[in-house]
Protein backbone atom coordinates (compact mmCIF):
# COMPACT_ATOMS: atom_id res chain seq x y z
CA UNK A 1 0.00 0.00 0.00
CA UNK A 2 1.31 3.79 -0.62
CA UNK A 3 2.41 5.02 2.30
CA UNK A 4 1.38 8.64 3.01
CA UNK A 5 4.43 10.90 4.97
CA UNK A 6 2.53 13.11 7.82
CA UNK A 7 4.34 16.30 8.58
CA UNK A 8 2.79 18.57 11.53
CA UNK A 9 3.76 22.15 11.89
CA UNK A 10 1.09 23.08 14.76
CA UNK A 11 3.89 23.72 17.18
CA UNK A 12 5.33 26.64 14.59
CA UNK A 13 2.85 27.15 12.47
CA UNK A 14 -0.07 26.75 14.73
CA UNK A 15 1.26 29.11 16.97
CA UNK A 16 1.43 31.97 14.22
CA UNK A 17 -2.68 31.95 14.86
CA UNK A 18 -3.92 34.83 16.87
CA UNK A 19 -4.78 33.75 19.97
CA UNK A 20 -2.49 31.16 20.48
CA UNK A 21 0.65 30.31 23.10
CA UNK A 22 2.12 27.42 23.64
CA UNK A 23 4.70 27.38 26.28
CA UNK A 24 7.28 24.76 26.17
CA UNK A 25 5.94 22.30 28.42
CA UNK A 26 2.48 22.10 26.63
CA UNK A 27 4.65 21.68 23.39
CA UNK A 28 6.11 18.39 25.04
CA UNK A 29 3.34 17.35 25.86
CA UNK A 30 1.55 17.92 22.32
CA UNK A 31 4.96 16.50 20.54
CA UNK A 32 4.36 13.43 22.68
CA UNK A 33 0.16 13.24 21.72
CA UNK A 34 1.29 13.62 18.31
CA UNK A 35 3.57 10.94 18.24
CA UNK A 36 0.91 8.82 19.76
CA UNK A 37 -1.51 9.33 16.75
CA UNK A 38 0.98 8.28 13.83
CA UNK A 39 2.47 12.12 12.93
CA UNK A 40 6.21 11.16 11.00
CA UNK A 41 7.56 14.33 11.27
CA UNK A 42 7.21 17.15 14.18
CA UNK A 43 7.90 20.49 13.12
CA UNK A 44 9.25 21.82 16.90
CA UNK A 45 9.85 25.35 15.73
CA UNK A 46 12.40 28.03 14.85
CA UNK A 47 15.70 27.82 17.23
CA UNK A 48 17.57 30.73 17.81
CA UNK A 49 14.32 32.66 17.33
CA UNK A 50 12.91 32.94 20.71
CA UNK A 51 13.86 31.42 24.47
CA UNK A 52 10.89 29.07 24.26
CA UNK A 53 11.95 27.20 20.94
CA UNK A 54 15.25 26.93 22.16
CA UNK A 55 14.19 25.41 25.68
CA UNK A 56 11.93 22.88 23.54
CA UNK A 57 14.61 21.61 21.49
CA UNK A 58 16.82 21.23 24.72
CA UNK A 59 13.78 19.23 26.80
CA UNK A 60 12.93 17.28 23.72
CA UNK A 61 16.19 15.60 23.85
CA UNK A 62 15.02 13.86 26.29
CA UNK A 63 11.58 12.55 25.36
CA UNK A 64 11.33 8.86 24.36
CA UNK A 65 9.34 9.79 21.16
CA UNK A 66 7.84 6.06 19.38
CA UNK A 67 7.87 7.06 15.53
CA UNK A 68 8.15 10.65 15.39
CA UNK A 69 11.21 12.53 14.01
CA UNK A 70 11.45 16.54 15.52
CA UNK A 71 12.59 19.03 12.95
CA UNK A 72 13.71 22.26 13.35
CA UNK A 73 12.69 25.01 11.02
CA UNK A 74 14.53 28.10 9.47
CA UNK A 75 15.30 29.95 6.57
CA UNK A 76 18.06 30.09 3.86
CA UNK A 77 20.95 32.00 4.74
CA UNK A 78 21.24 35.24 4.95
CA UNK A 79 21.93 37.67 2.02
CA UNK A 80 26.33 38.25 2.51
CA UNK A 81 26.85 35.66 4.87
CA UNK A 82 28.86 31.86 3.94
CA UNK A 83 26.61 28.60 4.76
CA UNK A 84 28.95 28.35 7.57
CA UNK A 85 28.89 31.37 9.29
CA UNK A 86 25.07 32.08 9.06
CA UNK A 87 23.54 32.26 12.37
CA UNK A 88 20.21 31.04 11.23
CA UNK A 89 21.99 27.74 9.87
CA UNK A 90 23.63 27.30 13.13
CA UNK A 91 21.06 27.55 14.95
CA UNK A 92 18.98 25.10 13.29
CA UNK A 93 22.47 22.14 13.44
CA UNK A 94 23.08 23.27 17.29
CA UNK A 95 19.36 22.21 18.03
CA UNK A 96 20.47 18.40 18.17
CA UNK A 97 17.84 17.54 15.67
CA UNK A 98 18.46 15.08 12.80
CA UNK A 99 15.76 16.76 10.56
CA UNK A 100 15.42 20.33 9.68
CA UNK A 101 13.43 22.52 6.88
CA UNK A 102 14.43 25.41 5.56
CA UNK A 103 12.57 27.89 3.29
CA UNK A 104 13.40 30.35 0.37
CA UNK A 105 11.65 32.47 -2.19
CA UNK A 106 10.14 31.10 -5.07
CA UNK A 107 8.19 34.28 -6.14
CA UNK A 108 10.40 36.31 -8.04
CA UNK A 109 8.30 39.60 -6.43
CA UNK A 110 9.68 38.77 -2.94
CA UNK A 111 12.70 38.10 -4.16
CA UNK A 112 12.78 41.95 -6.45
CA UNK A 113 11.25 43.48 -3.58
CA UNK A 114 11.47 41.94 0.05
CA UNK A 115 14.84 40.78 -0.51
CA UNK A 116 15.93 42.86 -2.84
CA UNK A 117 18.70 40.37 -4.63
CA UNK A 118 19.11 39.14 -8.08
CA UNK A 119 16.92 36.56 -9.34
CA UNK A 120 19.82 34.72 -9.61
CA UNK A 121 21.47 35.17 -6.02
CA UNK A 122 18.12 33.76 -4.46
CA UNK A 123 18.75 30.60 -6.33
CA UNK A 124 21.95 30.52 -4.49
CA UNK A 125 20.79 31.20 -1.56
CA UNK A 126 18.36 28.23 -1.80
CA UNK A 127 21.15 25.46 -3.23
CA UNK A 128 23.61 26.56 -0.90
CA UNK A 129 21.98 26.71 2.25
CA UNK A 130 20.88 23.09 1.65
CA UNK A 131 24.02 21.35 0.21
CA UNK A 132 25.69 23.04 3.70
CA UNK A 133 22.92 21.22 5.54
CA UNK A 134 22.54 18.13 4.03
CA UNK A 135 26.25 17.06 4.75
CA UNK A 136 25.37 17.66 8.39
CA UNK A 137 22.02 16.46 8.76
CA UNK A 138 19.89 13.60 8.05
CA UNK A 139 16.93 14.53 6.37
CA UNK A 140 16.56 18.01 4.60
CA UNK A 141 13.49 19.05 3.55
CA UNK A 142 12.80 22.24 1.47
CA UNK A 143 9.34 24.84 1.85
CA UNK A 144 9.00 26.48 -1.91
CA UNK A 145 7.61 29.39 -0.07
CA UNK A 146 4.53 30.83 -1.79
CA UNK A 147 5.42 28.69 -5.03
CA UNK A 148 1.81 28.77 -6.64
CA UNK A 149 1.38 32.37 -6.52
CA UNK A 150 5.03 32.68 -7.98
CA UNK A 151 4.20 30.03 -10.66
CA UNK A 152 0.88 31.84 -11.61
CA UNK A 153 3.14 35.53 -12.29
CA UNK A 154 6.38 33.42 -13.43
CA UNK A 155 6.49 29.59 -14.04
CA UNK A 156 9.99 29.71 -15.48
CA UNK A 157 11.86 31.11 -12.32
CA UNK A 158 9.22 29.12 -9.72
CA UNK A 159 10.65 25.92 -11.40
CA UNK A 160 14.29 27.36 -11.05
CA UNK A 161 13.74 27.83 -7.93
CA UNK A 162 12.86 23.94 -7.43
CA UNK A 163 15.95 23.01 -9.35
CA UNK A 164 18.20 24.65 -7.40
CA UNK A 165 16.41 23.00 -4.36
CA UNK A 166 16.74 19.73 -5.68
CA UNK A 167 20.77 20.32 -7.21
CA UNK A 168 21.55 21.53 -3.19
CA UNK A 169 20.19 18.16 -1.88
CA UNK A 170 16.95 18.10 -1.04
CA UNK A 171 15.07 15.16 0.77
CA UNK A 172 11.93 16.42 -0.35
CA UNK A 173 10.57 19.93 -2.12
CA UNK A 174 7.11 21.21 -0.76
CA UNK A 175 4.85 23.12 -2.87
CA UNK A 176 3.37 26.03 -0.77
CA UNK A 177 -0.05 27.59 -1.14
CA UNK A 178 1.61 30.56 1.99
CA UNK A 179 -1.13 33.10 0.89
CA UNK A 180 -3.95 30.08 0.83
CA UNK A 181 -5.56 31.84 -1.99
CA UNK A 182 -5.30 28.79 -4.93
CA UNK A 183 -8.09 26.54 -6.01
CA UNK A 184 -7.93 23.05 -6.36
CA UNK A 185 -8.51 23.04 -10.13
CA UNK A 186 -5.26 26.08 -10.36
CA UNK A 187 -3.38 23.67 -8.10
CA UNK A 188 -3.98 20.61 -10.08
CA UNK A 189 -2.68 22.41 -12.96
CA UNK A 190 0.17 23.36 -11.98
CA UNK A 191 1.28 20.35 -9.82
CA UNK A 192 0.82 18.20 -13.23
CA UNK A 193 3.03 20.79 -14.83
CA UNK A 194 5.42 20.47 -11.99
CA UNK A 195 5.57 16.83 -12.18
CA UNK A 196 6.30 16.57 -16.11
CA UNK A 197 9.52 18.34 -15.27
CA UNK A 198 10.81 17.82 -12.35
CA UNK A 199 11.95 14.59 -10.59
CA UNK A 200 11.85 14.91 -6.70
CA UNK A 201 9.74 13.92 -4.45
CA UNK A 202 7.09 16.37 -3.46
CA UNK A 203 5.36 17.92 -0.65
CA UNK A 204 2.19 20.08 0.00
CA UNK A 205 1.82 22.63 2.57
CA UNK A 206 -1.50 24.66 2.03
CA UNK A 207 -3.57 27.54 4.04
CA UNK A 208 -6.79 27.96 4.23
CA UNK A 209 -7.51 31.54 3.43
CA UNK A 210 -9.89 30.61 0.77
CA UNK A 211 -11.59 27.87 2.85
CA UNK A 212 -10.08 24.97 0.57
CA UNK A 213 -6.83 23.95 1.97
CA UNK A 214 -7.80 20.39 3.02
CA UNK A 215 -9.16 20.33 -0.55
CA UNK A 216 -5.86 21.19 -1.78
CA UNK A 217 -4.02 18.68 0.09
CA UNK A 218 -6.20 16.12 -1.15
CA UNK A 219 -6.13 16.75 -5.17
CA UNK A 220 -1.89 17.07 -4.45
CA UNK A 221 -2.07 13.49 -2.60
CA UNK A 222 -3.86 12.23 -5.73
CA UNK A 223 -1.77 13.50 -8.23
CA UNK A 224 1.24 11.24 -6.23
CA UNK A 225 2.06 13.76 -3.68
CA UNK A 226 3.37 11.33 -0.46
CA UNK A 227 4.49 14.16 2.01
CA UNK A 228 1.50 15.95 4.10
CA UNK A 229 2.17 19.17 6.08
CA UNK A 230 -0.64 20.29 8.33
CA UNK A 231 -1.94 21.32 11.61
CA UNK A 232 -4.37 19.68 14.36
CA UNK A 233 -8.07 21.63 14.17
CA UNK A 234 -5.83 23.63 11.30
CA UNK A 235 -4.26 26.36 13.67
CA UNK A 236 -2.28 28.72 11.85
CA UNK A 237 -1.83 32.35 10.69
CA UNK A 238 -5.30 34.43 9.68
CA UNK A 239 -7.29 31.64 8.38
CA UNK A 240 -5.43 28.65 9.26
CA UNK A 241 -3.25 25.90 7.49
CA UNK A 242 -4.87 22.74 6.23
CA UNK A 243 -6.62 20.91 9.04
CA UNK A 244 -4.67 17.69 9.77
CA UNK A 245 -8.06 16.27 11.59
CA UNK A 246 -10.01 15.89 9.28
CA UNK A 247 -6.92 15.11 6.16
CA UNK A 248 -5.80 12.11 8.19
CA UNK A 249 -9.47 10.49 8.20
CA UNK A 250 -10.26 11.57 4.66
CA UNK A 251 -6.73 9.88 3.45
CA UNK A 252 -7.02 6.63 5.83
CA UNK A 253 -10.63 6.02 5.80
CA UNK A 254 -11.69 7.95 1.96
CA UNK A 255 -9.16 7.09 0.10
CA UNK A 256 -7.50 4.09 1.33
CA UNK A 257 -4.13 5.29 2.19
CA UNK A 258 -2.16 4.17 4.54
CA UNK A 259 -0.57 6.97 6.86
CA UNK A 260 -2.22 5.85 10.58
CA UNK A 261 -2.87 2.39 12.23
CA UNK A 262 -6.23 1.92 12.90
CA UNK A 263 -5.50 2.55 16.61
CA UNK A 264 -3.89 5.59 15.74
CA UNK A 265 -6.69 7.18 14.18
CA UNK A 266 -9.18 6.36 17.17
CA UNK A 267 -6.89 8.95 19.22
CA UNK A 268 -7.85 11.36 16.51
CA UNK A 269 -10.27 13.35 18.65
CA UNK A 270 -8.98 12.99 21.53
CA UNK A 271 -5.51 14.78 20.27
CA UNK A 272 -7.95 17.48 19.03
CA UNK A 273 -9.47 17.94 22.13
CA UNK A 274 -6.21 17.75 23.85
CA UNK A 275 -4.55 20.80 22.29
CA UNK A 276 -7.42 22.71 22.12
CA UNK A 277 -7.34 22.66 25.69
CA UNK A 278 -3.90 23.84 26.26
CA UNK A 279 -4.92 26.68 23.85
CA UNK A 280 -7.47 27.79 26.22
CA UNK A 281 -9.57 27.72 23.40
CA UNK A 282 -13.32 26.11 23.15
CA UNK A 283 -13.84 23.35 21.08
CA UNK A 284 -15.07 23.99 17.60
CA UNK A 285 -18.00 21.77 17.81
CA UNK A 286 -19.04 21.55 14.38
CA UNK A 287 -15.55 20.30 13.20
CA UNK A 288 -15.52 17.10 10.83
CA UNK A 289 -14.96 14.26 12.05
CA UNK A 290 -13.97 15.10 15.79
CA UNK A 291 -16.16 17.83 16.93
CA UNK A 292 -19.18 16.97 19.13
CA UNK A 293 -21.50 17.82 16.24
CA UNK A 294 -20.05 15.54 13.99
CA UNK A 295 -22.24 12.95 14.88
CA UNK A 296 -25.35 15.03 16.39
CA UNK A 297 -28.37 14.32 14.98
CA UNK A 298 -31.36 16.70 15.91
CA UNK A 299 -34.63 16.30 13.55
CA UNK A 300 -36.84 13.54 14.38
CA UNK A 301 -36.64 11.96 11.08
CA UNK A 302 -32.96 11.95 10.47
CA UNK A 303 -33.10 10.20 14.77
CA UNK A 304 -35.49 7.40 13.24
CA UNK A 305 -33.27 6.80 10.52
CA UNK A 306 -29.91 7.02 12.13
CA UNK A 307 -31.43 4.22 15.25
CA UNK A 308 -32.15 1.51 12.30
CA UNK A 309 -29.15 1.67 10.45
CA UNK A 310 -26.69 4.27 10.81
CA UNK A 311 -25.43 5.04 7.65
CA UNK A 312 -28.30 6.37 6.70
CA UNK A 313 -26.91 10.18 8.02
CA UNK A 314 -23.68 9.05 8.89
CA UNK A 315 -20.58 8.64 6.72
CA UNK A 316 -18.47 7.12 8.34
CA UNK A 317 -18.68 5.05 11.93
CA UNK A 318 -17.72 7.97 14.32
CA UNK A 319 -15.82 5.25 16.48
CA UNK A 320 -13.24 5.14 13.93
CA UNK A 321 -12.14 8.92 14.81
CA UNK A 322 -12.95 8.27 18.68
CA UNK A 323 -16.23 9.86 18.35
CA UNK A 324 -19.50 8.88 19.14
CA UNK A 325 -23.17 9.34 17.87
CA UNK A 326 -25.00 11.90 19.71
CA UNK A 327 -28.99 12.34 19.28
CA UNK A 328 -30.19 15.72 20.12
CA UNK A 329 -33.28 16.98 22.64
CA UNK A 330 -35.04 20.21 21.31
CA UNK A 331 -38.38 21.13 20.33
CA UNK A 332 -37.67 19.65 16.86
CA UNK A 333 -37.51 16.29 18.79
CA UNK A 334 -39.62 13.40 18.07
CA UNK A 335 -40.07 10.29 19.91
CA UNK A 336 -37.42 8.65 18.21
CA UNK A 337 -35.24 11.09 19.95
CA UNK A 338 -36.67 10.73 23.77
CA UNK A 339 -36.70 7.03 23.44
CA UNK A 340 -32.85 7.30 22.11
CA UNK A 341 -31.78 9.13 24.93
CA UNK A 342 -34.02 7.30 27.70
CA UNK A 343 -31.80 3.98 26.85
CA UNK A 344 -28.92 5.91 26.80
CA UNK A 345 -29.61 6.77 30.48
CA UNK A 346 -30.90 3.82 31.42
CA UNK A 347 -34.67 5.06 31.87
CA UNK A 348 -37.36 2.31 31.38
CA UNK A 349 -39.51 4.17 28.51
CA UNK A 350 -41.19 2.91 25.49
CA UNK A 351 -42.76 3.52 22.61
CA UNK A 352 -46.45 3.17 24.28
CA UNK A 353 -45.32 4.86 27.82
CA UNK A 354 -47.75 8.06 28.44
CA UNK A 355 -44.51 9.46 29.66
CA UNK A 356 -42.94 9.58 26.62
CA UNK A 357 -46.03 12.55 25.29
CA UNK A 358 -45.52 13.96 28.41
CA UNK A 359 -41.81 14.33 28.12
CA UNK A 360 -42.51 15.62 24.64
CA UNK A 361 -45.19 17.99 25.89
CA UNK A 362 -42.78 19.15 28.64
CA UNK A 363 -39.90 19.52 26.40
CA UNK A 364 -41.80 22.23 24.42
CA UNK A 365 -43.03 24.24 26.59
CA UNK A 366 -39.72 24.55 28.09
CA UNK A 367 -37.80 25.30 25.29
CA UNK A 368 -40.28 28.37 24.36
CA UNK A 369 -39.59 29.84 28.02
CA UNK A 370 -35.63 29.70 26.59
CA UNK A 371 -34.11 26.20 27.88
CA UNK A 372 -31.81 24.09 25.47
CA UNK A 373 -31.04 20.79 26.61
CA UNK A 374 -28.40 20.06 23.88
CA UNK A 375 -25.34 21.56 26.40
CA UNK A 376 -27.07 20.10 29.49
CA UNK A 377 -27.86 16.42 28.69
CA UNK A 378 -27.94 16.13 33.18
CA UNK A 379 -31.00 18.61 33.06
CA UNK A 380 -32.88 16.53 30.79
CA UNK A 381 -31.73 13.00 32.05
CA UNK A 382 -33.44 14.85 35.77
CA UNK A 383 -36.45 15.86 33.37
CA UNK A 384 -37.14 12.50 32.20
CA UNK A 385 -37.03 11.06 35.46
CA UNK A 386 -39.66 13.61 36.58
CA UNK A 387 -41.73 12.24 34.29
CA UNK A 388 -41.12 8.70 35.39
CA UNK A 389 -41.98 9.61 38.89
CA UNK A 390 -38.12 8.73 40.10
CA UNK A 391 -36.58 12.28 39.90
CA UNK A 392 -34.50 12.23 42.66
CA UNK A 393 -34.96 14.70 45.95
CA UNK A 394 -31.59 14.41 48.20
CA UNK A 395 -32.57 17.95 49.95
CA UNK A 396 -35.31 20.67 50.41
CA UNK A 397 -34.80 24.71 49.79
CA UNK A 398 -36.40 26.56 52.83
CA UNK A 399 -34.75 29.51 51.88
CA UNK A 400 -31.49 31.50 50.70
CA UNK A 401 -30.56 35.38 50.20
CA UNK A 402 -27.94 36.92 48.48
CA UNK A 403 -26.17 40.10 49.50
CA UNK A 404 -24.22 42.15 47.40
CA UNK A 405 -22.61 45.47 48.91
CA UNK A 406 -20.38 47.85 47.19
CA UNK A 407 -18.46 50.13 49.76
CA UNK A 408 -15.98 51.97 47.79
CA UNK A 409 -15.49 53.03 44.50
CA UNK A 410 -12.47 51.43 42.98
CA UNK A 411 -13.00 48.40 45.19
CA UNK A 412 -14.71 44.85 43.82
CA UNK A 413 -17.82 44.79 45.77
CA UNK A 414 -18.77 42.15 48.57
CA UNK A 415 -20.70 39.40 48.27
CA UNK A 416 -22.40 37.58 50.18
CA UNK A 417 -24.88 34.42 50.40
CA UNK A 418 -27.16 32.74 53.16
CA UNK A 419 -29.11 29.54 52.59
CA UNK A 420 -31.58 27.49 54.59
CA UNK A 421 -31.92 23.70 53.78
CA UNK A 422 -33.54 20.23 55.00
CA UNK A 423 -32.28 16.95 54.34
CA UNK A 424 -34.15 14.22 55.78
CA UNK A 425 -35.27 15.56 59.28
CA UNK A 426 -32.51 17.85 59.84
CA UNK A 427 -32.17 21.68 58.94
CA UNK A 428 -28.91 23.60 57.98
CA UNK A 429 -28.47 27.21 58.21
CA UNK A 430 -25.57 28.39 56.89
CA UNK A 431 -23.54 31.59 54.72
CA UNK A 432 -20.68 32.06 52.62
CA UNK A 433 -18.66 34.57 50.84
CA UNK A 434 -18.04 34.36 47.34
CA UNK A 435 -16.41 36.95 44.25
CA UNK A 436 -20.24 37.42 43.16
CA UNK A 437 -23.44 36.11 43.77
CA UNK A 438 -23.10 32.96 41.79
CA UNK A 439 -19.72 32.18 43.53
CA UNK A 440 -21.28 33.16 46.99
CA UNK A 441 -24.71 31.10 46.37
CA UNK A 442 -22.74 28.01 45.27
CA UNK A 443 -20.18 27.70 48.40
CA UNK A 444 -23.48 28.67 50.76
CA UNK A 445 -24.94 25.16 48.42
CA UNK A 446 -22.16 23.16 48.61
CA UNK A 447 -21.26 24.07 52.77
CA UNK A 448 -24.50 23.03 54.09
CA UNK A 449 -24.48 19.62 51.83
CA UNK A 450 -21.31 18.60 52.22
CA UNK A 451 -21.31 17.88 55.66
CA UNK A 452 -24.12 14.93 54.70
CA UNK A 453 -22.71 14.33 51.14
CA UNK A 454 -19.23 14.02 51.19
CA UNK A 455 -18.84 13.10 47.47
CA UNK A 456 -19.84 16.92 46.56
CA UNK A 457 -16.17 17.91 47.64
CA UNK A 458 -14.80 16.53 44.02
CA UNK A 459 -17.11 18.18 42.47
CA UNK A 460 -15.44 21.61 40.89
CA UNK A 461 -17.34 24.53 38.31
CA UNK A 462 -15.38 24.03 34.68
CA UNK A 463 -17.57 25.95 33.13
CA UNK A 464 -20.51 28.97 33.53
CA UNK A 465 -22.29 30.42 30.57
CA UNK A 466 -24.67 33.50 30.95
CA UNK A 467 -26.87 34.24 27.65
CA UNK A 468 -29.56 37.02 27.10
CA UNK A 469 -32.63 35.13 25.65
CA UNK A 470 -35.27 37.67 25.53
CA UNK A 471 -33.82 40.77 23.30
CA UNK A 472 -35.48 44.33 23.66
CA UNK A 473 -36.42 44.05 26.64
CA UNK A 474 -32.89 45.59 28.36
CA UNK A 475 -32.00 44.77 32.44
CA UNK A 476 -35.47 42.85 32.68
CA UNK A 477 -34.59 40.23 30.00
CA UNK A 478 -34.58 36.71 30.96
CA UNK A 479 -31.36 34.79 30.57
CA UNK A 480 -29.90 31.14 30.14
CA UNK A 481 -27.45 29.49 32.40
CA UNK A 482 -25.26 27.04 31.35
CA UNK A 483 -23.49 25.06 33.68
CA UNK A 484 -20.60 22.10 33.15
CA UNK A 485 -19.63 20.30 36.12
CA UNK A 486 -16.94 17.39 36.84
CA UNK A 487 -15.95 15.26 39.35
CA UNK A 488 -12.92 13.97 37.83
CA UNK A 489 -13.69 11.35 36.70
CA UNK A 490 -17.37 12.74 34.97
CA UNK A 491 -18.87 15.34 33.14
CA UNK A 492 -22.15 16.94 32.98
CA UNK A 493 -24.14 19.90 31.86
CA UNK A 494 -27.12 21.46 33.65
CA UNK A 495 -29.20 24.58 32.63
CA UNK A 496 -31.46 27.37 34.26
CA UNK A 497 -33.53 30.47 32.47
CA UNK A 498 -35.30 32.94 34.44
CA UNK A 499 -35.38 37.10 34.24
CA UNK A 500 -33.23 36.19 37.25
CA UNK A 501 -29.63 35.44 36.90
CA UNK A 502 -29.64 33.91 40.71
CA UNK A 503 -32.81 32.02 40.00
CA UNK A 504 -31.38 30.52 36.54
CA UNK A 505 -27.77 29.98 38.23
CA UNK A 506 -29.65 28.33 41.45
CA UNK A 507 -31.87 25.79 38.79
CA UNK A 508 -28.71 24.92 36.98
CA UNK A 509 -26.05 24.50 40.62
CA UNK A 510 -29.11 22.23 42.19
CA UNK A 511 -29.57 19.84 39.00
CA UNK A 512 -25.63 19.73 38.69
CA UNK A 513 -25.99 18.32 42.60
CA UNK A 514 -28.91 16.31 41.98
CA UNK A 515 -27.14 14.47 38.77
CA UNK A 516 -24.25 13.73 40.87
CA UNK A 517 -25.47 12.55 43.85
CA UNK A 518 -28.04 10.85 42.01
CA UNK A 519 -25.19 8.87 39.80
CA UNK A 520 -23.31 8.05 43.03
CA UNK A 521 -26.23 6.40 44.75
CA UNK A 522 -26.86 4.50 41.34
CA UNK A 523 -23.19 3.46 40.88
CA UNK A 524 -23.11 2.00 45.08
CA UNK A 525 -26.42 0.25 44.17
CA UNK A 526 -25.04 -1.64 41.04
CA UNK A 527 -21.59 -2.48 42.64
Amino acid sequence: MRKITLYDTTLRDGTQAEDISFSSEDKIRIAEKLDDLGIHYIEGGWPGSNPKDMHFFEKVKSLQLKDAKIVAFGSTRRVGNKPEDDANLKALLDSGVEVATIFGKSWDMHVKDALKISLDENLELISSSLAYLKKRLGEVFYDAEHFFDGYKANPDYAMSSLRAAMEGGADCIILCDTNGGTLPLELEEILRNVQASLESPLGIHTHNDSDVAVANTLVAVNLGVNHVQGTINGLGERCGNANLSSIIPNLKLKMDLNCVSDDQLKSLRETSRFIVELANLSHNKHQPYVGNSAFAHKGGIHVSAVLKKPETYEHIKPELVGNHQRVLVSDLSGRSNILYKAKAFGIDVDSKDKALQEILGELKVLENQGFQFEGAEASFELLMRKAKGNEPKFFDLIGFRVIDEKRKENEPPLSEATIMIKVGGHVEHTASVGNGPINALDNALRKALEKFFPELKKVSLIDFKVRVISAGEGTAASVRVLIESGDGRDKWGTVGVSQNVVEASWQALVDSINYKLLKDKEGRENA
